[in-house]
């Protein structure tokens, strides 16, 4: 009795380990490679419950989510005119064949960030020592990061791994190397300054020559409207003189002779030397009458 409860136990256990090892789970964030005396026979990329036979076989898992590759300090590179920069960037990778993955690298993540970190570096070295630094700083960088993640794909589907994005945080210039760059766009700004001056001061000579001759042109204008008006006026006041003379010659020429005598005699300190018998006098000496 004693016996039989034992074998039924035994055998309950056995199969219920039998059972446990026979069966495992696949999350939906990893993959799975199930192994078969250390080779692989399969691989598993759907989550859920699955099976495998026990103790013949074993599973390993890996994580498929997006990993991140960081670099801890900034790596310093040359571009094309022979000045170093300092690069900040990270990659977005994950594992895309899980087999290759294990075959290439053994499934060590660490060893697959190496070889990508490589593979960054070297693109990055290419793509920067081919351009300046104005295209690093500003212009091309977004081609920089697509050229980036071509190359850096191409290798990666060898490890069985795909790069999901690269980015370039900063570019830095070392301090040497920025005081020659702040130097020659200080250098440069003055020479836009004074472009933009001397621009401006032909452009102001120009607008004062223009202001002047507009002004001489209006003052001639002027001129030669007001001698026409005065001349008018003149031509007027002759053809009234004309009329009042011819009307009544006598008069007239007394009221010259009177005109040239207030003119003449205006100011007592005024002294004429003349002959008493001048035809100045003409009206005085008939003042009697």
């Amino acid at each position: 009795m004693n016996r039989t409860l034992i074998s039924v136990a035994v055998g309950a256990l056995v199969v219920l380990i039998f059972g446990l090892g026979s069966i495992y789970t696949v999350d939906q964030r990893q993959s799975a490679i199930v192994f078969q005396l250390g080779e692989v026979v399969n691989t598993v990329e759907e989550p859920g419950l699955h099976f495998k036979l026990p103790l013949v076989q074993n599973v390993r898992f890996f994580d498929r989510r997006i990993l991140t590759l960081d670099a801890p300090e900034p790596e310093r590179f040359i571009t094309s005119e022979k000045k170093n920069v300092l690069v900040d960037s990270y990659v977005k990778w994950r594992i895309k064949d899980v087999k290759q993955f294990y075959v290439s690298v053994n499934g060590d993540e660490t060893r697959a960030a190496t070889r990508l970190a490589q593979t960054i570096n070297s693109s990055l070295r290419d793509e920067f020592g081919s351009r300046t630094v104005r295209d690093v700083v500003s212009g091309e960088r977004d081609k920089i990061t697509v050229a980036m993640r071509e190359t850096a794909n191409a290798e990666a589907r060898k490890i069985g791994v795909e790069v999901v994005d690269v980015r370039i945080k900063r570019v830095e210039l070392p301090v040497e190397v920025s005081e020659s760059v702040f130097r020659r766009m200080e250098a440069e700004r003055k020479r836009v300054a004074n472009e933009l001056r001397s621009t401006g001061s032909a452009e102001s000579e120009r607008i004062r020559a223009d202001a002047d001759r507009q002004r001489e042109v209006i003052l001639a204008e002027a001129y030669r409207e007001a001698q026409r008006i005065k001349g008018g006026g003149d031509a007027r006041a002759a053809e009234i003189y004309g009329k009042a003379y011819s009307a009544d010659g006598e008069f007239y020429a007394f009221y010259r002779s009177l005109e040239a005598y207030r003119s003449s005699f205006k100011d007592r300190s005024d002294m004429l030397v003349l002959d008493p018998s001048s035809e100045f006098f003409k009206y005085m000496k008939k003042s009697g009458r």
